[in-house]
């Protein structure tokens, strides 16, 4: 089966209107003829949502990087409602810096991928071990124990709006990046426990993407490998590379 690239663009809490507006028309010159062979998403930080929205060409998609189950009395959050509101069709949960950052656990993100996927999102569900975990043996009993957390009881048709991104803890915003055989081997893992957890039509359509420390100087092994159906980017998403590692998804799919 055919798994359309998927390539994100995580911003983080970063950028201002200005450099946000200019990064994103250096993306409309150099991001183009996409059509339907790479699905590229982009994810400001919230309040600069509308003003991304506005000035990315249609090639470009948006996502918000969070949001909680229900509006209602939540300070500071932004709901599932409301980014389908805004018009997105994109979210991103579990991320290692929501879990470790702000202490987010496996309840709080299936609570909030049911609620995103009723209100028709796609969601980029992440999982990731930590370094510790990984010295300790212990990333597949890590990723799997997320992954079904995040996941158990979806019917067929919300399994289409999942992505999965693997992303190592260890790997984000440090500059190492796991080995693309270290990639494969756990994202493999990934399409295998999906197979026996749900089946092999689910573990088929699911796209499962990279994440950690993707720049333009490995994207290109990283697609070498079999089961890489793209990236989720960090840092290297913020500036005008983000299009090599886009056209470098463009070039392996074709």
């Amino acid at each position: 089966m055919s798994r359309t690239p998927f390539v994100g663009g995580n911003f983080k809490c970063t950028g201002t209107a200005s450099s946000l507006t200019t990064l994103i028309k250096s993306f409309n010159g150099s991001i183009t003829g996409l059509g339907d062979a790479v699905e590229v998403v982009i994810a400001p930080g919230t309040p600069y949502i509308p003003l991304v929205k506005a000035v990315a060409h249609s090639d470009i998609k948006v996502s918000a990087q969070n949001c909680v189950p229900k509006s209602g009395a939540y300070t500071g959050e932004v709901s599932a409602e409301q980014v389908k509101d805004l018009g997105l069709g994109y979210v991103i949960l579990g991320h290692s810096e929501r879990r470790h950052v702000f202490r987010e656990v496996d309840a709080d993100i299936r609570a909030k991928t049911k609620a995103a996927l009723q209100q028709g999102l796609v969601v980029i569900a992440c999982v990731g071990e930590t370094l510790q975990d990984r010295e300790a043996g212990k990333t597949e009993q890590v990723v799997l124990s997320q992954l079904k957390a995040a996941t158990i009881g979806l019917s067929y048709a919300e399994w289409k709006n999942i992505v999965v991104a693997y992303e190592p803890v260890w790997a984000i915003g440090t500059g190492k990046v796991a080995s693309p055989a270290q990639a494969q081997e756990v994202i493999a893992f990934i399409r295998k426990s999906l197979n026996q957890l749900v089946g092999d039509h689910v573990a088929l359509q699911t796209r499962i993407i990279y994440g950690g420390s993707v720049n333009p100087k490995n994207v290109d092994s990283l697609w070498q490998q079999k089961d890489i159906d793209g990236f989720l980017v960090g840092g290297a998403s913020t500036k005008p590379e983000f299009s090599v590692i886009v056209k470098a998804t463009l070039k392996a799919k074709l």
